[in-house]
């Protein structure tokens, strides 16, 4: 076996083994709950059908919900833009769906102009700021969660993660999810999350 090949195979059980890890780590993420006194909820947004939450947007919500009912925190921001044409934004579906069950208005904050998730949570990150405050506690899909989680601590947040158990993303689906987050937080790693959207954007 010649020295080149030898090369080409530990490269590869490395890259392997370094995706194994973080595919890993996806999941446990995934499957914990942070859930803790913060000073925001932060909800992740998803699609939305002219104002409607689609069912992976209801989910999260209805966790979301969930957690400002037991008081984990007063302050709730909904994030996510729209498409060309659409009527709403993800964030102003997400406020409405939550102020239709009993959350007041004045305890919701909308970041209405992110299309990605790092776009999003700068735009948190900065809402954060302007008010002194620096916890968050996000929810969003389990495979969502990690790469969430670290985008809003290098953006200077102290983030926490609470994902919904109720979405509709199962199986092969899921499985799916899971294993591009991995490869996005794998790349990630070695250029940084900016970087990485730059060349997915």
């Amino acid at each position: 076996m010649s020295k080149f090949v030898r090369v080409v195979g530990l490269l590869l059980s490395i890259s392997l083994v370094y995706g194994c890890v973080n595919l890993a780590e996806v999941w446990w993420v995934g499957r914990s709950d942070q859930a803790r006194a913060v000073d925001a909820i932060v909800v992740l947004g998803v699609a939305q059908y002219d104002g409607r939450p689609s069912p992976q947007l209801q989910a999260r919500l209805d966790h979301v919900l969930t957690l400002w009912q037991e008081g984990f925190s007063p302050l709730v921001i909904t994030t996510g833009g729209n498409q060309p044409g659409d009527r709403f934004t993800e964030a102003e579906a997400s406020a409405n769906y939550l102020i239709g069950a009993a959350v007041p208005a004045e305890s919701i904050v909308q970041e209405n102009t992110g299309s990605t998730t790092r776009e999003s949570l700068i735009e948190v990150s900065n809402i954060m700021k302007s008010r002194g405050l620096q916890s968050i506690l996000i929810v969003t899909d389990p495979y969502h969660s990690l790469r969430s989680r670290l985008i809003a601590q290098d953006l200077g947040l102290v983030a926490y993660v609470s994902p919904t158990r109720t979405s509709p993303l199962q199986g092969a689906s899921a499985v799916s999810r899971h294993v591009r987050e991995a490869l996005g937080v794998a790349v990630a790693h070695l250029i940084g999350f900016a970087n990485l959207e730059r060349l997915t954007k």
